[in-house]
């Protein structure tokens, strides 16, 4: 606050003015956002400082202004500074005499500024100049952000109180508008009664000593019950409002919770799948080696059946030598055919036994292969065991291809051994006879038809093992086509699901935003009442101050004057100790009155929270009591204002007398 005393001494000096001591020990003495300067008489360079001041300052909420005896062209600089103020919220006038200037400012005031919610204007004239206070109630109407009026003692007339309805009917924000002890009459209170329909905002209306019938006062009850039912409906709507509010964002929470987790559910079974396909791929990649390693092998067989044929065509080459040495051998063949049949017989039960092993082989070879068409076709049964039967297969794999081996390695030593015994039976012929050389040709040549055989069975072999693993293939790319399918259609149609969650909270949560929206454009109407409400009390409390407040400006007034004029002033001065007695009589026989109808109203709670069936009766007693104190406070205004009356007439006579103009020359104000 010491900033805003800087800044006014700053501009007194440019302005060339004095800066007032009483001003500066109030900004020395400021509370946080509230200036008082009640009671303290400002000058007119004092106003036009101040309203310099209030044009750019941003800090005060609270402006208190009561009984400085503000002229009429300080009040004006004042609230020329007040028309820019943000902040001001609470503007404080009573006991000013503001007369037609200050109302045309005032309402100029209430044109222009856009914070002022309280405004009290007690003790002033501003009733008596009816086109300044039509312009006042403009103002009042085009005001949106007032929301309490105190005009109690200003003077105001039934055609005062018809543009106050009118400005009524146009103000959407006035809360609380207190007109007691004012002029306003059956005629007044019929307009006011008549525009309470068309406002809806307003909830208090106090027309206390108005010279109003009880028929217009109760129609004015009756309209602010209705707005303050209003009012209570409101606020319950307000609540509603916000629990709904709160419903639907933990609504959404749980929604997002939901999302997210079937997000995370989504995205894990991406991963297995992806760790799925991987394992697929690496398994197909492994059965794909066995069948590359089973091709070297039968490569290899191949090559070493090339290498038979070459013997064999090298063995036929030396039968076709061999054949020159029939003839000697013929004479030795008669000699060694008993012995070749024994060995032809030892050959055939080996032969015998070598198809019967042969077979065995084959045989358990088919069941291998039935084996593997049956883990094949579970494989395509239960897709979920895929990585257990991939193994077992490529086991099997791995087993077949091992004996694959150890069969082509025993085939290998047998025709090893078969050619060894060639060679061996060879030598014998050529030893021996030609005969023995037919014998091995004809067992070469059908060792040769039953390797052809074998190679022919193991290439069927091979053939089949390779169709198996493409129906494998086939099988796990069909089966990762499915579920990549199933994981598309389930991301489909979560998404849609979603999106129709989504589309149908938003829905819910536009109707409730349009609840909301209309709730609270009914509230923004009401909502500044319970503050405004609060001020009501202290008011009301500072009523009856101000009313010695008022006598004790006069007694100051009249006791200068009578420094002047000594005779003239005491006769005066006794008139108006006469009038001070009388006034005090009438004050002290209201006090009380009030004192008893305090304690009335006490005894009235009392027994009526003891006794509530009696309190009819004592309702009807208090409305006589209360119509009995309304007339004593009517008949105690009436002689209320004749005596002011008669003191601005007595005081109007001093300042004549004063100036040396004729009595009679003065009238009072109409």
């Amino acid at each position: 606050m010491e900033e805003i005393r800087r800044s006014y001494s700053r501009l007194c000096k440019e302005s060339g003015a004095e800066p007032q001591e009483a001003v500066l020990q109030q900004l020395h003495q400021l509370p946080r956002g509230r200036l008082d300067l009640a009671t303290q008489s400002l000058t007119v360079d004092t106003c036009r400082v101040l309203g310099k001041l209030l044009h750019d300052e941003a800090t005060l909420k609270e402006l208190v202004l009561s009984d400085c005896m503000l002229s009429e062209e300080g009040s004006t600089l004042l609230f020329q500074g007040l028309c820019a103020n943000t902040t001001v919220q609470h503007l404080d006038l009573k006991g000013n005499n503001l007369r037609a200037t200050g109302a045309k400012a005032l309402g100029k005031l209430l044109r222009q500024n856009k914070s002022i919610q309280s405004l009290t204007l007690e003790w002033n004239n501003l009733g008596m100049w009816e086109d300044a206070f039509a312009t006042f109630c403009g103002g009042v109407a085009a005001n949106s952000t007032l929301r309490q009026l105190d005009l109690r003692n200003n003077q105001i007339s039934h055609k005062g109180a018809e543009e106050l309805a009118l400005a009524l009917k146009g103000n959407t924000t006035l809360q609380q508008l207190d007109l007691r002890w004012n002029n306003i009459g059956l005629l007044g209170g019929r307009a006011l009664v008549n525009c309470l329909p068309s406002n809806r905002t307003l909830w208090r209306l106090d027309l206390a000593g108005n010279n109003i019938p009880g028929d217009v006062l109760r129609a004015v009850d009756q309209a602010m019950d209705h707005n303050q039912d209003r009012l209570t409906a409101f606020r319950e709507n307000q609540a509603r409002a916000t629990i709904l509010s709160k419903e639907v964002q933990h609504l959404q929470e749980e929604k997002s919770k939901q999302f997210l987790d079937l997000m995370e559910t989504i995205d894990k079974q991406r991963e297995e799948m992806a760790r799925n396909s991987r394992a697929s791929a690496v398994r197909a990649g492994q059965l794909q080696e066995a069948l590359s390693e089973r091709q070297s092998i039968i490569n290899a067989l191949k090559a070493k059946l090339q290498m038979t044929e070459a013997a064999l065509v090298l063995s036929e080459q030396k039968a076709q030598d061999l054949g020159e040495l029939l003839t000697t051998a013929e004479q030795e063949r008669q000699s060694l055919s008993q012995r070749q049949e024994k060995e032809r017989k030892l050959e055939q039960q080996e032969a015998a036994d070598r198809e019967s092993r042969l077979l065995r082989d084959l045989s358990a070879a088919n069941e291998k292969n039935l084996l593997l068409r049956s883990q094949v076709d579970e494989l395509e049964r239960k897709v979920k065991s895929q990585q257990e039967q991939l193994f077992l297969t490529r086991q099997e794999l791995t087993n077949s291809s091992a004996e694959l081996k150890i069969r082509a390695i025993q085939a290998e030593e047998r025709l090893d051994v078969e050619k060894r015994r060639a060679k061996q039976n060879m030598e014998d012929l050529e030893k021996l006879h030609s005969k023995e050389v037919d014998h091995m040709t004809r067992h070469l040549e059908e060792s040769e038809r039953a390797m052809q055989e074998r190679i022919q069975r193991l290439e069927a072999l091979r053939l089949s093992l390779e169709e198996e693993l493409s129906r494998m293939k086939t099988a796990v790319l069909s089966e990762r086509g499915q579920a990549e399918e199933e994981l598309i259609k389930a991301r489909n149609q979560a998404r849609l699901e979603e999106q129709h969650r989504l589309a149908h909270l938003e829905e819910k949560i536009r109707l409730l935003a349009q609840a909301r929206d209309e709730a609270q454009a009914t509230c923004l109407q009401q909502k500044q009442m319970v503050a405004e409400a609060q001020t009501r009390a202290s008011q009301l409390n500072l009523q009856m101050e101000g009313q010695q407040r008022r006598l004790e400006e006069l007694q100051q007034e009249l006791s200068s004057k009578d420094q002047e004029k000594a005779a003239e002033v005491a006769r005066v001065r006794v008139g108006l100790q006469e009038q001070m007695g009388r006034l005090q009589a009438d004050l002290v026989a209201q006090e009380v009155l009030r004192e008893k109808v305090a304690a009335l109203e006490r005894q009235l709670k009392v027994v009526g929270s003891e006794h509530r069936e009696a309190l009819l009766d004592r309702e009807s007693e208090n409305a006589s009591l209360r119509e009995k104190l309304r007339l004593k406070e009517a008949e105690i205004s009436r002689i209320r204002d004749e005596e002011a009356q008669r003191a601005s007439f007595l005081q109007n006579a001093v300042l004549a007398y004063v100036q040396g103009s004729p009595l009679r020359a003065l009238s009072p104000p109409k």
